[in-house]
């Protein structure tokens, strides 16, 4: 069983979380530059079984994509086509970054810790992944 990878994708930093090899427990792992992606998750993959990759859709609250959805849905089709023995799942990502902000409140966070917008990023895509798994269950 391999792991689960969840992107938290934007235009300048990419938040990324990955489950253990049981697929028990979510962790925030770490941001990347989106320029860098691609070069990143190329070497994770070599050493690292991942089963699913789970990509955040960012929606409007009316259900109809975000500025980034068509980039998304490119990157997201791009890695289907990269990687084809990895299930691409896609899940609704509205209010995660709100629920990281609210998150690194109620952890006792200092405002100047909860500017760092990098662990905003990778507490967001640890959200995405929880909220995927809880839902396949």
């Amino acid at each position: 069983m391999g792991r689960i990878l969840a992107i938290d994708y934007g235009k300048k930093r990419t938040g990324i979380a990955v489950t253990d090899p049981m697929q028990i427990i979510a962790s925030g792992l770490c941001t990347v530059a989106t320029r860098e992606l691609q070069a990143w998750l190329k070497e994770y993959l070599k050493k690292e079984e991942v089963s699913t990759i789970v990509v955040g859709e960012p929606k409007q609250m009316d259900y109809t994509d975000s500025e980034l959805g068509a980039v998304i849905s490119n990157f997201a089709q791009g890695l289907r086509t990269a990687y084809p023995d990895i299930l691409i799942e896609r899940v609704d990502e509205r209010f995660t970054s709100k629920m990281a902000f609210q998150t690194m409140i109620d952890s006792g966070l200092k405002k100047k810790q909860r500017r760092n917008k990098a662990l905003v990023d990778e507490i967001a895509a640890t959200i995405i992944l929880q909220s995927y798994m809880e839902r396949r269950h």
